[in-house]
């Protein structure tokens, strides 16, 4: 399953979707929404939900682990991570926001599935339709359930299964806070719209990058909600960071080839992490100056990122993938 989020798997839904659509009855892909299931149905995948929220409260890594499919439970470090990381969060009284069952019975042409649920408009996405893509996926049957806890801080818990000889196993996971520095994925769109109100197009950006994440419960769902999030950023893409392809820049009289620019969550504040290449990274006395270096320009020539963010991250990247990281807090930035 996918673990990060993936815009262009929303450009591919909003642009091509009325094909999409016409193509729908010839595919084997179904979705039902919980008001269309069989009860037994809807009670099973439910309740296998709430369980898994249960256990991931309690911390028990091992049953989890012993519930999920067996591609799952072989490659178990990232949703051990994702367990711990949140575990505080995750215990609260949970609700079922929304349910869904995928269910595939053959191979989806070129190995992409494409579950369209709810009514769509000429335009896409309504009120109350949603859209999957799942890149690999085999036959089987599939649900999701999204929940929301109601903790000491709101969370959202979003667990993928798969149904194996009538059980419903573990077979995606994503946990995630629903409000950051008290603030949730709205008042961040809010944000982003009052920066491109006052020309900082690179904060707006970012905040609507963060807004999307955080109101997508799983990174291959869409929305409208969604859909216009991404549509509104588009309209303030940067052209001099690195949105979706490495950009090569000079900064104080040095050039830089940046590749990848985004928000991160760190100590329930948002920070922006900025990755280049470097050719060598072992003298790390040197790679520090060079991060700090590249750290104190951006700040130089985008200000307004003071007002963004309350730290920036900066990873020198070598040709054999290792990086080595600086983080300063805006404050220190001089």
């Amino acid at each position: 399953m996918p673990t990060s989020s993936n815009w262009p798997v929303v450009r591919v839904l909003t642009a091509f979707v009325a094909c999409l659509l016409l193509a729908v009855p010839a595919l084997a892909q179904s979705c039902k929404e919980a008001g269309e299931m069989d009860p037994a149905t809807r009670a099973a995948i439910e309740g296998t939900a709430r369980n898994f929220q249960q256990m991931s409260a309690r911390g028990d890594i091992a049953g989890l682990r012993a519930a999920s499919i067996p591609s799952v439970a072989d490659s178990f470090a990232g949703i051990e991570q994702a367990v711990r990381d949140n575990q505080q969060g995750l215990n609260g009284p949970a609700t079922i926001r929304k349910t869904y069952l995928l269910e595939q019975p053959t191979s989806a042409p070129g190995g992409r599935a494409e579950f369209f649920c709810g009514v769509f408009g000429a335009n896409g996405n309504t009120a109350t339709s949603a859209g999957f893509v799942l890149p690999n996926l085999p036959p089987g049957r599939y649900a999701l359930a999204i929940m929301d806890i109601s903790g000491a801080k709101p969370y959202t818990l979003s667990v993928v299964l798969q149904e194996m000889s009538g059980t419903w196993k573990l077979a995606g996971y994503y946990a995630k806070p629903a409000q950051i520095a008290g603030h949730d994925a709205d008042w961040y769109a809010q944000k982003a719209r009052d920066f491109k109100q006052k020309g900082q197009l690179h904060n707006a950006w970012f905040y609507f990058w963060q807004a999307r994440d955080m109101a997508a419960p799983v990174p291959f769902m869409s929305t409208l909600k969604l859909d216009k999030l991404y549509e509104e950023a588009e309209r303030v893409r940067p052209s001099d960071l690195p949105t979706d392809a490495p950009v090569t820049t000079d900064f104080g009289g040095r050039s830089f080839k940046l590749t990848t620019a985004f928000p991160v969550v760190a100590n329930d504040q948002l920070d922006l992490v900025v990755k280049y290449q470097s050719a060598d990274i072992s003298n790390t006395a040197q790679t520090f100056q060079d991060n700090t270096a590249l750290m104190r320009a951006l700040v130089a020539k985008y200000p307004e990122l003071r007002e963004g963010f309350s730290a920036i991250v900066v990873r020198a990247v070598a040709p054999d993938g290792q990086d080595y990281g600086t983080l300063l807090a805006m404050k220190d930035i001089k």
